[in-house]
């Protein structure tokens, strides 16, 4: 695909959560979005600010509301459920577990990852010809995993585990890449190699991405585009000609010329600081 076509686009999209209730909530407004073929998008925003909805609503979570449209390659995919939208997209999330299977081994965690969003039931592929793709796609990753492919995953590290599920979430050949705060829970250490292979491998592969983070220097540091959320809302959509000069002060006052709200999540600005 051509890397100026858009690849995905999200027009008129809402969710609203416990609706015609007192608790109710708009997780996103309105939002539109269009994602450039190899696009590698980092989202940024506090708690609260829609960017966990947003990959739902994207991956098939959850449907937006009545009017609003996900197009990926140019196919309307605005009502598949998530299995059927598995297809087009793979997910990488917060928790190393989640992602992978602890009581089967790496190879035979691969062979599933590699039936992704096709029809069950096929056979899962375990023949030499598989293990050669799987050790090769596992070695440039510097960490022997090539090696431990009859290993059982429960038996890995955490960084280990979610660098497998980098390369499970790739490996079929995705239309788009969502990294959901997927280094949030590993130590700064495992966490900065991870962000390295996450890089890596987008690049690799030349993935369409978009990755939430919490960390304002991540945001920053990766990716060729950044927005920032807030109140359900996309605010701040910065390209790659302009980002690359930007430092996290500028991202803050970004922040308050379009939302008109002092910048006021100690949470993010702690991470940034350990960072």
């Amino acid at each position: 695909m051509d890397k100026n076509q858009s690849l995905m686009k999200l027009s008129k999209v809402s969710k609203v959560f416990l609706k015609g209730s007192v608790d109710e909530v708009t997780a996103l407004d309105n939002i539109r979005l269009d994602v450039g073929a190899e696009d590698f998008i980092t989202v940024i925003g506090s708690n609260g600010a829609g960017k966990t909805t947003l990959l739902n609503v994207i991956s098939g979570v959850y449907p937006p509301e009545k009017g609003g449209k996900i197009t990926i390659n140019g196919q309307d995919v605005t009502r598949l459920s998530e299995h059927k939208r598995a297809r087009y997209v793979s997910r990488v999330y917060q928790n190393p577990h989640i992602g992978t299977a602890a009581k089967m081994t790496v190879e035979e965690n691969m062979s599933l990852a590699m039936l992704h969003g096709q029809s069950r039931g096929l056979r899962i592929a375990t023949n030499k010809k598989y293990r050669e793709l799987f050790r090769s796609v596992l070695a440039p990753l510097g960490l022997g995993l090539e090696d431990r492919i009859s290993a059982l995953v429960g038996t890995l590290s955490g960084g280990q585990r979610q660098a497998l599920s980098l390369v499970m979430a790739t490996i079929s050949k995705p239309s788009l890449l969502l990294l959901d705060e997927h280094v949030a829970t590993l130590d700064p250490k495992t966490n900065r190699i991870v962000l390295e292979l996450s890089e890596m491998i987008v690049q690799k592969e030349k993935m369409t991405t978009i990755m939430v983070t919490h960390n304002m220097k991540h945001a920053l540091r990766y990716g060729n585009r950044l927005t920032m959320m807030h109140k359900g809302k996309i605010i701040v959509d910065i390209h790659q000609e302009k980002k690359s000069n930007l430092s996290v002060n500028d991202l803050v006052v970004a922040f308050e010329h379009a939302s008109g709200e002092r910048f006021s999540d100690d949470s993010i600005m702690l991470r940034n600081a350990d960072s």
